[in-house]
């Protein structure tokens, strides 16, 4: 016990040894521990802490070698940090929370700023989107590439813009891959999403994909051209355009390609929100993947191992490859984050617009 204890002070939870994660508590009580690994409480499946001896708790969970893993404590009902992890990222609801990685686990360097690297521009614009949004307007952020003049660019709408810019870092990421020659220039228009309307507006609705074709397109157009760059025309390359989206987002980037698959043929949907039920009535969207016209997309699908999405992720990829569309499916030992979600972004965008 002695020597858990000082591993504890010298290492900090959780301490990891041969593939297992072990919590160490010191305390009168012990805490509940929610996380991804029991969907955050959902799952019963992982057992409370036990005693190991006098006012010292653990807990101990095998792992793969490449997880990364958020949580919490929770004390007397009262969400709570972990005292012996400094490690912590915020949840972009209501908090902050834990994290580790398992020793395999390593962040994508991609996130990160790489020194010498030429930087894109990003510029912010508040749209007046009248009855398309709610609130009328909308912040919007621009991403204009590093490139020679007269570049032909395609362009990319990003969902829940606000959290990939400040949470799933893909400023860093399309910077790193164009400034290393992976992709060609692209050009991302990122959407502030609607809030407490971001349900409405991303629940497969085609008054957004009206905000895109109306305001989104334009805006990049006008801003593209004042920075001496050109907006690739669908019309003389079909679906050269992307979409990429997140949970909601990621349900209405598939949405975005299956309506509109001749100005966005390239589909990025992470840990998309294909799980729900209107009773015995499946959602509207695998309607239209069976019975509807196959719509030429090359999508990319991922989704995390420890997330409650996983079944309907699986069964929409299914889905649509018994249709005989192009998938590119990833499944990573995560769960439903951003961190997780950029780490896979570097591939999914090196796929699309690979060079």
């Amino acid at each position: 016990m002695t020597n858990l204890l000082s591993r504890l002070k010298k290492e900090g939870n959780p301490l990891i040894d041969d593939g297992k994660a072990t919590f160490v508590f010191e305390g009168s009580l012990p805490p509940i521990l929610y996380g991804d690994f029991n969907n955050w409480g959902s799952d019963p499946a992982i057992e409370p802490m036990t005693l190991a001896a006098p006012g010292v708790w653990t807990q101990t969970m095998e792992l793969p070698d490449d997880t990364y893993m958020e949580y919490v404590f929770d004390m007397d009902g009262e969400r709570t940090l972990d005292p012996n992890n400094p490690r912590t990222v915020w949840n972009g609801i209501e908090d902050l929370q834990n994290w580790f990685r398992m020793p395999k686990g390593a962040i994508n360097p991609l996130t990160r700023r790489v020194p010498g690297i030429a930087r894109g521009t990003v510029t912010q614009h508040l749209i007046n989107g009248r009855e398309t949004v709610a609130g009328d307007s909308r912040s919007v952020h621009m991403y204009i590439p590093h490139a020679e003049a007269n570049t032909p660019v395609p362009l990319i709408v990003v969902y829940d813009g606000n959290d990939y810019l400040k949470r799933g870092a893909i400023v860093n990421i399309v910077d790193n891959l164009i400034g290393t020659k992976r992709i060609r220039p692209v050009a991302m228009v990122m959407p502030q999403n609607g809030r407490q309307a971001r349900f409405l507006e991303y629940f497969g609705s085609e008054v957004t994909l009206a905000f895109v074709h109306e305001f989104l397109i334009p805006l990049a157009e006008k801003e593209l051209a004042a920075a001496n760059l050109k907006l690739i025309d669908h019309v003389d390359e079909p679906g050269i355009h992307g979409v990429i989206g997140a949970s909601m987002g990621g349900l209405m980037a598939l949405t975005t390609g299956l309506r509109l698959p001749h100005i966005f043929g390239r589909v990025i949907s992470q840990s998309g929100a294909f799980g729900f039920r209107l009773g015995e009535v499946e959602m509207s969207i695998y309607e239209t993947v069976r019975k509807g016209d196959v719509r030429p997309l090359k999508i990319w699908m991922d989704v995390g191992r420890f997330e409650w999405l996983l079944e309907a992720n699986r069964k929409m990829h299914s889905e649509l490859t018994a249709r005989g569309y192009d998938v590119t499916y990833r499944e990573f030992n995560a769960g439903h984050n951003y961190t997780a979600w950029g780490d896979s972004l570097p591939r999914a965008i090196e796929l699309m617009y690979g060079m």
